[in-house]
């Protein structure tokens, strides 16, 4: 027969069957007979002791990963969205505030104070120009035609929304439009059923802070004294009460509740509204028009037309401004087409947008102190460190991530008392708000699929690392807490958690590497967990993206490497897959050859087995990363050359990359051209991204196919190739081009045929046969290649 005539037909299943059944008992014999005859310089076996087992291939376990299944690591998309979290915090963002105090009340300007200058007044009257500034620069929440209807009706009207949204303004001037312009200011800290002094025909306006205020107490908990804050937060009685007060004095009062369980409550009762703010577009339209009054035409717009500059919108970092942020922004515009800051300095202070959010949120997060009455305060804290970490995830995961957060933070800041959690606390719909975040559709890639998720997403790209950030720096005391939830997540199996915490520690091994390292890496590099070892590798390489930190973290990999501590090393072994811990590609596949000659001269070779195994999987995510010629040139070298180690490196190398999905693979670098390639096999991802690759990446197969030890594991792991390629034409065209450079030699066209046959054959799941025909045609055309 011609080594290029067609493929014979298929059998019949029957006629199948009976051959496989003929050749199994062929093989059944065979075996029988190498079995009874022992071979040279074996032991001799006493009577009743059964033959000892084979030693295992190395090879058969080539396309297992270190967290012990083909999908462990989780898909690419999982890790893409996790570092897009952090993205924004790697351009070197500005941190501070700027010095010229600027100071405003919802969407209005109020004055501007220098550092240091003190407290803004808390109590008295609003000046009469200060009304005046706000007529000529607000900007009509929506309904407030019917919050001034029901405050003219009523005398009482309690206003809920959040910090920066505008409901200052509208108090302010709600309160003036009712009571001509003779408004008071309240102290916070007053108690609502405790107000007397209402000045008859004035407009009072009351900020609660439900927070701060309250009264203490002495009671015995569990045998010893313990102080305990009473909330003064007011009750619809107490409301009724006050505005019993104000109809008597002919008065009006609004008070200010910011979202939260107390606004849930309130806004059930008769006073409650919501104050909903207007569009940062109108806000900042009308602050312009009032502070470039005097300006040159053409002002107005340029201004507009730099707020709306790429690099402006970039250095805020937030979806949309709240009014207080637009009245600010209004101003930092104005002072640039005046000329008194440079578009620099611009820059600069619209990064502080997204600090000085951070910095609200967590000045003062546990007061007062003593559970349970700081825990809602603690738990919307968590929360929002959460979302920073899960930017984008899960909700659910989310939420639950950020309970555990709270768990951590309460016994951190009161030992002795259990900390529990509230079942009907603060909805699920109001809970994204505390936190300037939203709920939306999304997919979470779990590498096989990808599945519909309603995910929390923040209202700024920047807030993440602002967030984070204000924590780490801010708080020392916090990071104890923190450092223990993260290595918690770390040691979670689902890809979800593990990636975003070791993302998350990464970023702040980059910060702070000698604390992270010793806190939170490297317990979980000496841990047995497979997850925390390959976390502690993920946030390593991510903690050398930054430059002046990179070497550090090269070093500590070469000393784990040496130090014959099993789980450090494995460590560093994953660490280098990611191609960026070494400092290049070149010098993390440096390492891990003189990792595998080691490996080759252990005496364990369960423990040599393992040592291979993880490092194959690093070249092979190397092999999927943005240098795969470089990754193909040594394989190839390490192939050719004498050394045993090196070689079965490669040979584990091709076989992982012939049967593991791309998606499974990924690492820390952008690669947009896998995007479309995740569910193929890395080696026909190759073939479509690289196409120049063909040949040597055929060569390298063809190596592997015939080597006796790796042999059998290619062919299987081709196996599993040629049917994925079978099902997409346009795949197919990709893979028959490189079974023609596979086909070069007889006995490889032999080898491919065979295999051929066999998967046309199979019972469970044969092989299509219009496909395979194709496929064949492409093997025969080796001949003339």
């Amino acid at each position: 027969m011609s080594d290029l005539d067609e493929a014979p037909d298929v059998p019949d299943p029957q006629d199948e069957s009976e051959d496989r059944s003929s050749e199994k008992n062929a093989a059944d014999k065979k075996s029988d007979k190498k079995a009874d005859k022992p071979e040279k310089g074996a032991d001799r076996r006493t009577p009743g002791e059964g033959p000892e087992p084979p030693e295992p291939n190395p090879f058969d376990q080539a396309g297992r990963n270190p967290l012990g299944s083909s999908g462990g690591t989780g898909g690419s998309g999982t890790a893409h969205a996790a570092l897009q979290t952090f993205a924004a915090g790697k351009t070197g963002r500005a941190i501070g505030f700027g010095a010229d105090g600027q100071y405003y009340e919802g969407n209005t300007f109020i004055g501007r104070l220098g550092i240091g200058a003190g407290h803004a007044m808390v109590q008295g009257p609003v000046p009469a120009e200060e009304l005046t500034r706000l007529a000529g620069v607000y900007c009509e929440a929506p309904e407030y035609e019917e919050m001034e209807k029901r405050l003219r009706k009523r005398g009482l009207l309690v206003l809920c929304g959040e910090r920066n949204s505008g409901r200052t303004a509208t108090a302010l001037t709600l309160l003036a439009g009712v009571a001509g312009d003779k408004v008071t200011r309240l102290d916070p800290g007053v108690k609502v059923h405790e107000i007397e002094e209402i000045q008859p025909g004035h407009g009072h306006l009351l900020a609660i802070e439900s927070e701060d205020t309250g009264w203490q107490e002495t009671e015995q908990v569990n045998g010893r004294a313990r102080t305990r804050v009473r909330r003064a937060e007011p009750t619809e009685l107490h409301l009724d009460g006050l505005r019993s007060k104000l109809v008597k004095a002919g008065a009006f009062g609004v008070l200010l509740v910011e979202n939260g369980e107390l606004a849930d409550r309130l806004l059930r009762g008769r006073y409650g509204v919501v104050c909903a703010s207007p569009s940062s577009e109108k806000v900042l339209l009308q602050h312009l028009r009032v502070l470039l009054e005097d300006a040159p035409d053409g002002a107005l717009d340029e201004a507009l037309a730099l707020a709306a500059e790429e690099d402006v919108t970039a250095a805020l970092g937030l979806d949309e401004l709240r009014p207080g942020e637009a009245a600010r922004l209004a101003d930092r515009l104005a002072r640039r087409q005046k000329g008194e800051l440079t578009h620099r300095q611009l820059l600069a202070d619209c990064a502080t947008f997204v600090d000085a959010q951070a910095r609200t949120w967590f000045a003062g997060a546990d007061r007062p102190g003593t559970l349970p009455e700081a825990l809602p305060t603690l738990s919307a804290a968590a929360f929002r460190i959460a979302v920073a970490v899960f930017n984008g995830s899960p909700y659910s995961l989310t939420a639950e991530a950020g309970e555990q957060l709270a768990w951590e933070l309460a016994v951190t800041l009161d030992p002795g008392t259990p900390a529990g959690r509230r079942l009907f606390g603060t909805h699920a719909v109001a809970r994204p708000v505390a936190a300037r975040s939203v709920l939306q559709n999304g997919e979470l890639d779990l590498g096989y699929a990808k599945v519909p998720v309603r995910a929390i997403r923040f209202q700024g790209e920047a807030l993440a690392t602002a967030v984070l950030r204000e924590v780490w720096d801010g708080y020392h005391n916090a990071r104890g807490p923190l450092v223990r939830w993260l290595r918690t997540l770390c040691d979670d199996p689902r890809p979800v958690l593990w990636v975003r915490a070791s993302i998350a520690a990464g970023v702040l091994c980059s910060w702070d590497l000698p604390y992270v390292s010793g806190e939170l890496v490297v317990p979980m590099a000496a841990s047995d967990s497979p997850f925390q070892q390959m976390s502690a590798a993920t946030a390593l390489a991510e903690a050398a993206r930054e430059p002046s930190v990179q070497p550090a973290v090269a070093a500590l990999l070469k000393e784990w490497t040496k130090s014959g501590h099993e789980e450090l090393l494995t460590t560093a072994v994953l660490a280098h897959g990611y191609g960026m811990a070494a400092g290049s590609v070149g010098a993390s596949l440096d390492a891990l050859a003189k990792v595998a000659v080691r490996a080759n001269d252990d005496t364990d070779s369960a423990r040599d087995t393992d040592i291979l195994n993880d490092a194959s999987f690093s070249v092979a995510r190397l092999l999927a990363g943005p240098e795969p010629e470089v990754v193909v040139h040594r394989l190839d070298t390490w192939l050719r050359g004498t050394r045993r180690g090196p070689a079965n490196l490669a040979l584990m190398t091709v076989i992982k990359a012939l049967r593991t999905r791309t998606t499974f693979l990924w690492g820390l670098h952008d690669m947009p051209d896998f995007e479309a390639h995740g569910k193929r096999m890395l080696v026909s991802a190759l073939l479509e991204t690289n196409p120049e690759l063909t040949g040597r990446l055929a060569s390298l197969v063809r190596r592997a196919l015939a080597t006796p030890r790796a042999g059998a594991a290619t062919q299987d792991a081709l196996a599993l190739l040629l049917p994925q390629a079978a099902a997409d034409s346009h795949q197919l065209d990709f893979v028959c081009r490189f079974l023609v450079r596979l086909a070069e030699e007889r006995r490889d066209r032999d080898r491919l045929r065979h295999l051929l046959a066999r998967l046309v054959k199979d019972p469970d799941e044969p092989l299509d046969k219009s496909a395979a025909r194709t496929m064949w045609d492409a093997v025969g055309e080796g001949a003339e290649a």
